[in-house]
């Protein structure tokens, strides 16, 4: 009677929209968006894939090429802080009515990489690092897709848990472990889709492509208007 108990709650369990698949499609979409811009159009540093930043940067201190070594720490330490500040963010508004916390993250990233869609290529370095923060920002506020802890701006974590989950599946054939790893799968390719827009739109249009990032992540901001979402749709 237990089990059926917990099993009954699971199914009828609502999550917040924040969680829901279709809100991190667009939340992946803009991830993948952010990593190609950058790369191609802000001197070739990731804004999101801060192991090949470390790479990078590791490789060029070694050969005692300091200043470019410095384009991918700034951009490093932006990661850090915006995961900081992020945090800093849900600890004082969590309980917040008026707006969700996670909508004025959303938000606030938004108002950035529009204004990173004006700084001239002759700023590249602060055009990263705000891309940096701004990405470190939605990677800390947005863990969860369908009640599973996954990341909207890599891959790396996604494509093991995803495997993982396909794994189990094929050994145990329980439905939920197939759904997980859709879910991951599913994040993964539209990462891929949004870094493949982004490298595209950046040879097309320069640095202003940043904007089409901005406009994909205002839908996930509209979308978190619907407070909740039965579990069993997402």
């Amino acid at each position: 009677m237990t089990v059926f108990f917990e099993k009954a709650k699971a199914k009828n369990a609502k999550i917040q929209m924040s969680e829901a698949f279709i809100t991190s499609v667009f939340l992946a979409l803009s991830g993948g968006f952010q990593d190609a811009y950058t790369y191609f159009t802000r001197d070739e540093v990731f804004s999101n894939a801060q192991t090949g930043n470390v790479v990078l940067m590791s490789q060029h201190f070694m050969l005692g090429e300091w200043q470019r070594g410095l384009h991918y720490l700034i951009p490093l330490l932006a990661f850090a802080g915006g995961v900081f500040f992020a945090d800093c963010v849900q600890g004082k508004f969590k309980y917040a009515n008026r707006l969700h916390w996670r909508q004025g993250i959303l938000l606030l990233e938004i108002l950035i990489l529009f204004g990173v869609g004006f700084i001239p290529q002759n700023y590249n370095m602060l055009a990263t690092t705000l891309v940096s923060f701004s990405c470190a920002m939605q990677v800390q506020s947005f863990r969860k897709v369908g009640g599973y802890s996954y990341a909207s701006t890599m891959c790396i974590g996604n494509l093991r848990s995803g495997t993982a989950a396909l794994s189990a599946y094929m050994r145990d054939r329980r439905p939920e472990q197939i759904r997980q790893a859709m879910y991951y799968f599913g994040i993964i390719l539209f990462f891929a889709v949004g870094a493949g827009i982004g490298g595209n739109l950046s040879m097309r249009l320069g640095f202003k492509a940043i904007w089409f990032s901005s406009a994909v992540l205002a839908v996930s901001f509209l979308l978190m208007f619907i407070e909740e979402k039965e579990k069993s749709l997402c």
